[in-house]
């Protein structure tokens, strides 16, 4: 059984930053694609952030290109998520997701294991 506990998220002012952590209980983690998904209120969840099993390979939305970072220590089973000059859109429930082999990172059923989920609210 994965379970994937995520910390981190806040109330944070814009422009300010947050750094999320998802804490992973599974064997495999250093084989499992990681990812980052988000949603707001009354909307669908969209993707964020993927990072390949070596860390070697990083993927972004566009939205958040330039101004958040994903990484991974698989010595201590926790992929990252550092957030930098959050804006009010940012504003979500942040959640982290593993599958040892999803067809599309950018894709949330592609996904097996699933956090709870952190909440991440930025004010204007």
């Amino acid at each position: 059984q994965v379970q994937l506990v995520e910390s981190g998220g806040g109330l944070v002012q814009a422009g300010g930053s947050l750094r999320l952590s998802c804490a992973a209980s599974e064997r495999t983690f250093s084989s499992a694609f990681k990812g980052w998904f988000r949603q707001a209120p009354g909307k669908e969840r969209e993707f964020v952030a993927a990072i390949s099993w070596s860390g070697g390979s990083t993927y972004y939305a566009d939205s958040v290109k330039g101004r958040f970072t994903i990484s991974r220590d698989n010595a201590k089973n926790t992929v990252y998520l550092q957030m930098n000059s959050l804006k009010p859109e940012d504003t979500a429930v942040y959640y982290c997701a593993s599958d040892l082999d999803p067809g599309h990172y950018y894709v949330s059923y592609e996904y097996d294991f699933w956090g709870r989920g952190s909440q991440v609210t930025v004010s204007s």
